[in-house]
């Protein structure tokens, strides 16, 4: 019996190859099978360490500008092949290097990003795979391209200042200082939002709020991005602010798609690209998927669903285990998981449960059971 596990992380508690080596245990501890245990992450937290184990590679430790502007510790993939960069943007730019009582979108920056861009560049990196998700930025990706040695300026020629605060003073740009060896590189950002750059559906009106924004000041930014995407349409002819995903971190994906060429697309099917889990599953006779929580968001296209779906277009059996698994959960049947278990063996609290040892004990013991059961039924 061939078996492929491919679980996304139990946030707070385990990772995803935790998870998927702790399934891997539970299995041959009921039966003798051939075990394959593959990273999986949809492009937001953990995508770096999910690639570098499945392919290859090292993690990078770097210096950069954080989203205020202050000097902060950041790391970043580079596979085997020496020439793939894996970038989490929330390394620079993320809402967890922010305190509370300093949100505010006005004012944050994803300078960083274009930092580790550039230093990835100067390893002789030039295929960039970048998870955009977790930002506490709306600077339209202005910062990342500053430091990529794009310039904008105000009406009086002028630098402004590559924050959220900055985009209504734009008057003009120049790509004509841009790093030359960007021509040569290629993105896949995993955006797995739709919302374009402004608007009642964009950057500011629908995440902006969640970065610090108050009424007033989702306003203003929605302006700035409305007034950067004008300027950026008049100098270069490219109109993308209506594309789906460019309003993703605050515009950065408008920044990607529009000055790097980028492709957005979804993360899980970047992660299941990358790690060529489709060869895996050819010839298995189960998958396993899961993650800490599954429930009607999990049906919505997340990471499980996609290893199902990839799984169904070879007809295989898909079984999911979830530290906890809600009443709606069971929509995910319908998008090709066959059955859902939860970990869960005795009452307790979710801090409990969620403790290391405890999640790890019983995601063990729930995949012993269930192909304990597999292998009577055989």
């Amino acid at each position: 019996m061939k078996v492929v596990i491919a679980i996304d992380s139990f946030k707070g508690s385990l990772s995803s190859i935790e998870t998927g080596m702790a399934v891997r245990e539970g299995i041959l501890k009921a039966c003798d099978a051939e075990v394959i245990v593959k990273p999986l992450a949809d492009g937001g937290e953990g995508t770096v360490d999910a690639l570098l184990f499945g392919m290859g590679g090292r993690k990078i430790q770097t210096t950069v500008t954080g989203p205020l502007g202050d000097r902060i510790a950041a790391s970043y993939g580079i596979l085997d092949d020496q020439k793939t960069a894996v970038v989490e943007i929330a390394e620079a730019a993320g809402i967890k290097l922010v305190p509370n009582n300093r949100l505010n979108p006005l004012y944050t920056t994803t300078y960083g990003v274009g930092e580790i861009i550039k230093d990835a560049i100067v390893k002789g990196c030039r295929n960039f795979i970048v998870g955009i998700g977790g930002s506490a930025t709306n600077d339209g990706g202005i910062g990342m391209l500053k430091a990529l040695g794009y310039e904008f300026f105000d009406k009086d020629g002028n630098a402004v200042n590559p924050t959220g605060d900055g985009l209504i003073k734009i008057a003009g740009l120049s790509t004509d200082n841009a790093l030359k060896e960007l021509s040569e590189c290629t993105f896949r950002v995993a955006c797995d939002v739709n919302n374009p750059l402004y608007g009642p559906m964009g950057a500011a009106y629908v995440f902006g709020p969640q970065k610090g924004a108050n009424p007033e000041t989702v306003k203003i930014l929605d302006e700035g991005l409305r007034n950067y995407s004008e300027v950026v349409k008049k100098v270069t002819g490219k109109d993308n602010a209506s594309y789906p995903g460019t309003g993703a971190a605050g515009g950065l994906g408008y920044a990607f798609l529009t000055f790097l060429n980028a492709k957005l697309e979804s993360g899980i099917k970047i992660i299941l690209d990358e790690i060529k889990l489709e060869d895996d599953i050819k010839d298995a006779d189960f998958v396993v998927t899961g993650e800490g929580k599954i429930d009607f968001q999990t049906a919505m296209g997340k990471a499980p669903v996609g290893v199902a779906k990839l799984a169904k277009k070879y007809g295989k059996k898909v079984i999911a285990f979830g530290g906890g698994v809600t009443d709606d959960a069971y929509n995910c049947n319908e998008e090709g998981i066959d059955a859902i278990f939860s970990v869960m063996r005795l009452p307790m609290t979710v801090e409990e449960a969620m403790e290391q040892t405890t999640a790890r004990k019983n995601l063990v013991a729930a995949a012993n059971q269930v192909f304990r059961l597999i292998s009577l039924m055989k």
